[in-house]
Formats: C-alpha cells, sequence, structure tokens
C-alpha cells in the first residue's frame, strides 16, 4: 500500500474509533446525569422528612414549654421550603411533556446496557481496524503525559487528604489538653472533650486504615519514573539508544506497563489488612 493510500486508510480507522469513544463517553456522562437526577429526585423528599421530623424534635425535646427561637423557626422552615421548591422543578423535569431532562424517565440500567454494548461495538472496530505494533505503540506514548498527569493529581489529592487529617489530629489533640487544663467543671468542658477525642480516634483510625501519605507517596513515585522513561525515549539514550525505534517503543511500552503493573500491586497491598499486607511481603 502506498504511502497516500496509508494515510488515508489510517485516518478513517482513527476517526470511527475516535466516534465510538465519543459514544462510549457521552454514555457515562449521561449515566452519571441520571444518577444525580434519580437522586435529587428521590432524595429530596427525604430530606425534607428529616428537616421537618429535627424541627419537630427540637421543639419536644428542647423548647416543650417555650416558644421556638424565630432563628431557629425561620432556618427550618426557610430550608423546608427551599427542599419543596426544588423537588417541585425537579418532578416537572422529570414527569413534564416533553420532558425537560435528556433520559427522563430512563432507567439507569437500560443507559448502562446501551454502554456495555457501545464498548463491545467499539472493541470489535478496534479489533478490525488494529493498526500494526509499531504504530500502537506509538499512540502508547502520546497518551502517558495523560496517564502521568493522573497519577500526580491523584498524588495531590491524598497528600492534601493527609494534611487536613494531621491538622485535624494535631488541633484535636491540642483541643483535649486546652479545655481539660482550661475547665475545672464537668460541663461544657467534658462535652468538648468527648468531641475532641471522639475526633483524634477517628481521624487516628482512617488514617492508619486509607494511608493516604503512602498512597501519596506511591503515585508521585510512578508518575516520576514514567516520566523517567519518556525522558529517556524522548531523548535516546538508554535503555532506549537502540538503532530500530520499534525496539525502542517495545521496551518503552514494556517498561511502562511494568511500572503501572507494581503502582497497582502496592495499592493492592495498601487495601489489604496489616496481616494480609506481612503475608504479601
Amino acid at each position: 500500500m502506498t504511502g497516500p493510500a496509508r494515510t488515508i486508510v489510517t485516518a478513517v480507522t482513527t476517526d470511527a474509533l475516535i466516534e465510538h469513544r465519543r459514544e462510549i463517553a457521552d454514555f457515562k456522562e449521561r449515566i452519571r446525569n441520571r444518577r444525580l437526577q434519580i437522586a435529587g429526585l428521590y432524595g429530596t423528599p427525604i430530606v425534607i422528612a428529616a428537616t421537618l421530623l429535627t424541627w419537630v424534635s427540637l421543639k419536644v425535646l428542647v423548647w416543650l414549654n417555650s416558644d421556638t427561637p424565630t432563628a431557629i423557626n425561620g432556618i427550618f422552615g426557610g430550608a423546608t421550603l427551599i427542599l419543596v421548591i426544588a423537588f417541585i422543578a425537579q418532578a416537572i423535569a422529570e414527569f413534564s411533556e416533553p420532558a425537560t431532562w435528556r433520559d427522563a424517565k430512563t432507567p439507569v440500567r437500560k443507559l448502562l446496557l446501551e454502554l456495555s454494548l457501545a464498548e463491545e461495538w467499539h472493541i470489535l472496530e478496534a479489533r478490525r481496524r488494529t493498526p500494526p505494533p509499531v504504530d500502537r505503540q506509538a499512540s502508547y506514548k502520546e497518551r502517558l503525559p495523560a496517564e502521568v498527569a493522573r497519577l500526580r493529581a491523584e498524588s495531590r489529592h491524598y497528600r492534601r487528604v493527609h494534611l487536613v487529617m494531621q491538622w485535624l489530629l494535631f488541633l484535636s489533640s491540642a483541643g483535649v489538653s486546652a479545655v481539660t487544663a482550661w475547665y475545672d467543671p464537668p460541663q461544657p468542658g467534658k462535652g468538648v472533650l468527648i468531641a475532641l477525642g471522639f475526633t483524634v480516634t477517628v481521624i487516628t483510625a482512617a488514617a492508619g486504615y486509607f494511608k493516604p501519605r503512602e498512597r501519596a507517596f506511591n503515585l508521585q513515585q510512578t508518575a516520576d519514573s514514567i516520566e523517567e522513561h519518556a525522558t529517556a525515549l524522548d531523548l535516546g539514550i538508554a535503555p532506549y539508544n537502540a538503532a530500530e525505534e520499534s525496539i525502542n517503543l517495545e521496551n518503552f511500552a514494556t517498561a511502562v506497563e511494568k511500572l503501572r503493573a507494581e503502582q497497582r500491586m502496592r495499592e493492592q497491598q495498601l487495601d489489604q489488612p496489616q496481616q494480609g499486607q506481612q503475608q504479601i511481603i
């Protein structure tokens, strides 16, 4: 096949696969939106009932023999009114003719089925139009910057979670000592101490279970390693200094997939209990 003809075929194949990816992305977005619509439509009445129940409970438990403060009535009354208006608007958007929402009255399972069919069709088309290995390896290299950016974003997320948890832990621990030294009577210092002690316990347990610091470190390490290999490939330095580009691309894809497999293994180890981690190690 001549150069121009091959270019045309490649362009047609690329456009077809891109169109399939757009369809899959559209289905995923529709599923997310539909789940939010259903959660809002059926969750708002529950929130309204909870708000009214809280309002009545405060009246019975706190202000049974006196008038409820105007501020409390205003807060709960305004919240209830806003929730009722939101529910009415969502019901109109769901059941009006024509429907305002794109997938009104459409079950999520139907959208999931359509997404599954679109993904299956994409796989069949990709298999039928599969380009040569060298082209796939080259395109794999071009996709890596997005993967590196994703790893760095997740690393920053877990670092922020770790910092927030640590600051809450510091402040709560300091608050326990401060309240203990400041209050001599049992109340209200006793209630504050209970709340602070509960916060310290929850944060300590959550930090030990979810391990955000370790997750952030592993993600950052994997992103740096992938970026190091990509830089070596671009500069043509070892281990990607072979004469043939196809060999370099093959070695590069193999190395990056190994790094990603190691990252998944580390994530699985972090998800295991401490005893399970020792057995794996």
